[in-house]
């Protein structure tokens, strides 16, 4: 990828959910981890990286299931979401500082998440950020393909009346960069969520054109490029 410079314009940016605006990865990888661990499945904070970090359940259980020769409980999706659900209320926060870069923004944005609706909508309520995405939040239950196909990337884009190539996508995983670059689109990786805090890197084919570890410094760089106050 190359580097944006200020003669490519940015006309959209579309911003994941989990992990960029709301700090819930953490919760996710608490919740999924204990029910494995109860199923007798194998599984490890790699394991959750590797499989499950920027992916739907629905995909991910299914490459886990593929790669392990193991089937999951024909109930474990729904007892998963339910479980994560209560878990999240009262839980989840907003990324520290997030409200002041959606302030700040001069162009339009939305969200484009892998999570279900039920999902979004806790999330969105939990951290108070509902406002800011009414009418412009999209799903990948929308689409045909999840990340890391670009189907979601590029819904968003429609939607928005936004050509793919002015638009820059800030995510934190490798499938959502992966998707980005697909779609392509520019991407920036965010690792300021609380499961990057030791760190994660990414396969030598993934290169975001840049790397922010706080909002701050996402502001900061939006500035740079002119489109934040």
């Amino acid at each position: 990828m190359q580097h944006i410079t200020p003669e490519r314009k940015v006309n959209l940016v579309i911003f994941d959910c989990d992990g960029v605006l709301v700090d819930s990865e953490p919760l996710s990888a608490d919740v999924l981890m204990q029910m494995m661990q109860e199923q007798g499945l194998p599984i490890s904070t790699e394991i959750f990286r590797r499989d499950f970090l920027g992916r739907s359940f629905a995909t991910a259980s299914k490459r886990y299931e593929e790669q392990m020769g193991i089937l999951f409980p024909n109930d474990f999706n729904t007892q998963y979401r339910s479980r994560l659900l209560t878990r999240m209320k009262g839980n989840l926060h907003p990324m520290p500082g997030v409200e002041n870069v959606l302030q700040e923004l001069r162009i339009p944005y939305c969200l484009a998440t892998g999570s279900s609706p039920q999902r979004l909508a806790v999330s969105m309520g939990e951290s108070k950020l509902r406002s800011f995405f009414e009418g412009r939040s999209f799903t990948a239950s929308e689409v045909k393909h999840g990340k890391p196909a670009p189907d979601l990337m590029l819904f968003a884009a429609l939607k928005m009346n936004t050509a793919p190539e002015l638009c820059l996508v800030i995510e934190d995983s490798e499938m959502g960069l992966r998707a980005a670059q697909a779609a392509g689109m520019r991407a920036w990786r965010f690792t300021g969520g609380g499961h990057l805090k030791n760190g994660d890197t990414l396969p030598h084919d993934v290169v975001p054109h840049r790397v922010l570890d706080s909002m701050p410094a996402l502001l900061e760089a939006f500035r740079e490029i002119g489109i934040a106050k």
